[in-house]
């Protein structure tokens, strides 16, 4: 019942988030005016709660007094519904309906054939469609088009959502990671300090040469070796960073990260890609298409003493990574778990960083392929996660 009450007050224009409706929920489970029945409660308690828990601001009292006698009391809504309700809110809407059993009818395609079934639907459709299993269009179970459900689809247009696409008909731009980001939070400075305590070792000791030199002068001749400890950082890192998509959610704690690579780490390389790694990275996000760096050269330049660090969500279709021609926006002729492989063979110190929160991993797919293809070496972009992939690469 609440949540039809709660579709009534967006309907009538109030600012109301899925965050206040369950502090409403929250406060009847814990009684505080009792259950919504005449026996326990009065209309009006429930009124007082609801208005103090989803209405943050005076001027929204009358919409609410409106929108609340509407639903309970059956007055006339006053707010013009085709008029306040945004298209796309409705399509989104229409999308969080589908039942299960309608999700679980969704048509599903291997490969080749989504794409065999993609050229026949250009061939002969010749209008929009909104709904349905079938179309190029909005909402539905189709798996073609944006705004529906589908677990494998193209996505051919608007907003992503589901992380499942198999390919992205657009071209999109991403920006580059800020490396000035000031790292303002207590749990990032103590990662700060990890990764200083990583990138300050190296060789225990090194040759001190003018204190070997008269040393030596002072014994006749005879040579005497003087050592001082390392003071310089030695550490070589190449930050390789996926960038664009989902991971758009985790900009903030990608760019804390860069910042205090960039601080820490004398000798730094750092490159973007996007999902996975393909044939070819880049370093200009505006530029990626023009200059863009062969991962075979990648290879060659960069030799195996430099410490691999990958950092993703690692989320994407499993296609991306296993699939000639999975990637989302180009037609890559080797599987990206090739060259993940070639990477981690090129570099024996390599970690895999993932900003997603650690609970969601195992409904992740593609991230127990690529864990599995690392050798188990992903570790959560956290203080503890951090501190146990700079134990693993100082090995």
């Amino acid at each position: 019942m609440l949540i039809d009450f709660f579709y009534t007050l967006r309907a009538a224009g109030l600012p109301v988030s899925v965050k206040e409706y369950l502090t409403l929920l929250q406060a009847l489970q814990a009684g505080v005016v009792g259950p919504l029945n005449p026996q326990a409660c009065s209309i009006d308690d429930f009124y007082y709660l609801a208005r103090i828990t989803l209405v943050k601001d005076e001027k929204h009292y009358d919409k609410f007094d409106r929108a609340f006698a509407s639903y309970f009391h059956g007055v006339q809504q006053l707010a013009d519904f085709a008029h306040e309700i945004p298209a796309e809110w409705l399509r989104q809407t229409l999308q969080r309906l589908l039942s299960e059993e309608q999700k679980a009818r969704a048509p599903h395609y291997d490969y080749e054939q989504l794409f065999e079934e993609l050229r026949q639907r250009l061939q002969e459709q010749h209008e929009r469609h909104a709904g349905g299993n079938k179309w190029i269009g909005t909402g539905g179970t189709s798996p073609f088009g944006h705004g529906g459900y589908n677990p494998q689809g193209i996505r051919i247009g608007g907003q992503g959502g589901g992380r499942s696409a198999v390919k992205v008909w657009e071209q999109r731009s991403y920006r580059d990671y800020d490396d000035s980001q000031e790292l303002g939070t207590r749990n990032i400075q103590m990662a700060l300090r990890r990764l200083r305590r990583f990138a300050r070792e190296g060789a225990q000791l090194e040759l001190d040469l003018p204190d070997t030199i008269r040393a030596t002068a002072a014994n006749a001749g005879w040579l005497d070796l003087r050592m001082v400890p390392e003071r310089h950082n030695r550490v070589k890192v190449l930050l390789l960073m996926d960038v664009g998509g989902t991971m758009d959610e985790h900009i903030p704690r990608v760019e804390e990260l860069f910042s205090a690579a960039r601080a820490e780490f004398k000798h730094l390389e750092f490159y973007y890609f996007h999902n996975c790694v393909y044939e070819y990275v880049w370093k200009n996000n505006r530029r990626r298409y023009a200059e863009k760096l062969s991962t075979w050269d990648l290879l060659r330049t960069y030799n195996k003493d430099y410490k691999l660090i990958l950092v993703g969500d690692a989320t994407m279709s499993p296609y991306e990574i296993l699939q000639p021609g999975g990637s989302v926006e180009h037609h890559n002729e080797e599987p990206g778990a090739v060259w993940l492989q070639r990477l981690t063979h090129a570099y024996p110190h390599h970690v895999w960083l993932n900003p997603e929160p650690q609970a969601l991993w195992e409904y992740r797919q593609s991230i127990a392929i690529i864990r599995q293809l690392l050798g188990g070496r992903m570790f959560a972009l956290t203080p503890k996660g951090l501190e146990e992939a700079m134990r693993l690469l100082s090995k």
